[in-house]
């Protein structure tokens, strides 16, 4: 019985030891990760209708455009800040003068019918681009007529620049075009050949196939081209659905037609904010408002005077503009340059809404009230201007807003409402006003180059609407427009946004705010800055709506003491 209880208690102890050991121990732990796996079908809203696939003559049409971004490709294409990054080009080198550009294609860059993009590609499309066939705009016509190019070899060609100009990579995002389909076709017969609704491209989708309805067609099919020069996307297909109206986008996907609307409009946002499967992105256009002001007219020589023009932007209450009038759809503007942009330096002096200092500054320079008025004045001319603004709603009230914050600080403006052609025809271009509430288009150029609004050369004749003749900035932006070194420009572009803002030739108000929806389902979205609307698509090889799960085990070894 002795020896019995002994080993009873042996057996005892060894069970607590072996349970102490197995308490010591890290439980296994299995963590589900989602990883982005090919498939499943991704259909979205465009508002408009389709003209024709061919980046001749998509330049009028975004959802054209839209459509074209995923099927064509272009040379280069640019990231979130705006820099050139390889496309169908697999690199590119530039001269230290700046005038001559080499490039080389991908070695694996293949038509979507097999057949290899070679340079004879790209230079039959910039012989396109120049023809009348193309909807391209004039100076870029003209600018490609200007500039020599070579065939190197079937992989290689230069471009010669008759001068320095660094924002030429801009104009090397035109998509390209297949020879040995479109070689044989007249020019003139470019816009109704059968290659504008069955497409071949080299992007990251091929054409499938179009919808109709009633003779009209309604959508377009693209499948993932399998033999994409880069990372195939992952989204096996994307189909576009065309809607008159945002409005009718937005039933669309409330009826689960699609998953995504290409533009959310001020009049359905509060209502795409209030789907609880929408995600709604948003990104800053390449647009500015402004009011320019006539620096060189002697019936407002007030003008003239920058504290005075400063005065002018404090007393406007810009954040009224913005979450009033355009409902959020817009960021406050400081400077001409877009934030976000490798160019932008956010440390320049800001303005906020602050009337007190206003009334101050214009006290300070001798703008005082008469007896019995309500308008400021000094040597008896009175702060009294005309602002002429387009005559739709939206501009509408914003003028009226600027005219009522003015008031405050004693300041009197009349207003005149006339049609967008008008205001540039009629105003601007002849420089015959004294103040015009505007909007500046930067769109499809991604190098911030603001030379055509703010250089001495431009006050007559070119698009220096308010005269600025300021010879440092200039300067700035002469050197910034040869110079091929990145850096160097940004210093530059620095030093202009800081005279800028000293002297403040105009006043900025407002970057316009795009905005889209895509259902939650699609995962890997990311909003990059827009230069073009299409630029929401940019990295749709990205999105995915079908994961794969991968097991992970972690198992925490305890640590051991040596005895």
């Amino acid at each position: 019985m002795k020896r019995l209880r002994w080993q009873i208690l042996v057996v005892a102890v060894t069970l607590v030891v072996v349970a102490l050991l197995l308490l010591s121990q890290q439980p296994v732990s299995v963590i589900t990760l989602p990883e982005a796996a090919p498939g499943g079908i991704y259909t979205e809203a465009l508002i408009g209708s389709m003209g024709r696939l061919n980046p001749m003559l998509d330049w009028n049409n975004s959802a054209d455009r839209d459509i074209n971004r995923l099927i064509f490709s272009s040379l280069i294409k640019f990231d979130s800040r705006g820099l050139p990054i390889p496309d169908l080009a697999e690199s590119w080198g530039t001269s230290a003068d700046g005038m001559l550009y080499n490039f080389s294609l991908r070695q694996n860059a293949v038509w979507h019918d097999g057949t290899p993009v070679t340079s004879d590609d790209v230079l039959f499309t910039i012989e396109l681009i120049k023809s009348n066939a193309s909807l391209f705009p004039q100076d870029i016509k003209d600018l490609w007529s200007q500039i020599e190019v070579r065939r190197l070899d079937d992989k290689t060609f230069q471009f010669k620049l008759p001068e320095p100009f660094a924002p030429f990579l801009d104009y090397a995002t035109f998509g390209i075009l297949p020879k040995h389909v479109l070689e044989s076709v007249a020019i003139d017969q470019l816009a109704s050949i059968d290659f504008n609704l069955n497409p071949i491209g080299s992007g990251p989708y091929k054409f499938d196939r179009l919808l109709t309805n009633g003779g009209q067609i309604t959508g377009v099919v693209l499948v993932a081209n399998e033999n994409y020069y880069l990372a195939p996307p992952f989204v096996e297909q994307v189909v576009f659905r065309f809607y008159p109206t945002a409005s009718s986008a937005l039933d669309a996907y409330e009826q689960g037609e699609v998953l995504g609307i290409s533009h959310l409009t001020n009049d359905i946002l509060q209502s795409a904010l209030e789907e609880p499967s929408l995600s709604v992105y948003s990104s800053r256009l390449p647009q500015m408002g402004i009011v320019f002001l006539n620096l060189n007219n002697p019936s407002v020589s007030f003008l003239q005077n920058e504290k005075l023009r400063k005065a002018l932007l404090l007393g406007m209450n810009r954040n009224v503009i913005v979450s009033h009038i355009l409902k959020g759809q817009a960021i406050i503007a400081d400077g001409p340059i877009l934030p976000g942009s490798w160019a932008f330096y956010d440390e320049i002096e800001k303005f906020p809404y602050d009337p007190e200092s206003a009334i101050q500054i214009l006290k300070d320079e001798g703008f005082v009230f008469a007896a019995g008025s309500d308008v400021r004045s000094k040597d008896g001319q009175q702060l009294v201007f005309t602002l002429v603004h387009p005559d739709d709603e939206i501009h509408t009230r914003i003028a009226q807003s600027i005219q009522a914050d003015w008031a405050i600080i004693g300041v009197r403006i009349n207003l005149q409402s006339v049609t967008y052609d008008s205001l540039v025809n009629d105003f601007l271009t002849p420089r015959s006003y004294e103040a015009v509430l505007a909007d500046i288009n930067m769109s499809r150029t991604p190098d911030p180059d603001p030379y055509l609004f703010w250089h001495q050369a431009e006050a007559t004749g070119g698009q220096n609407y308010s005269q600025w003749d300021s010879r440092p900035a200039s300067e700035f932006l002469e050197t910034a427009r040869t110079s091929a070194d990145f850096a160097d420009r940004a210093r530059l572009y620095r030093n202009f946004q800081v005279i800028f803002a000293k002297e403040m030739p105009s006043l900025p108000l407002y970057y316009p705010v795009y905005s889209y929806g895509v259902d939650v389902q699609v995962q890997g979205v990311q909003v990059p800055p827009l230069y073009d609307v299409s630029d929401r698509l940019a990295l749709i090889n990205q999105w995915y709506l079908v994961t794969r799960r991968a097991l992970e085990e972690a198992t925490a070894v305890p640590e051991t003491t040596q005895p």
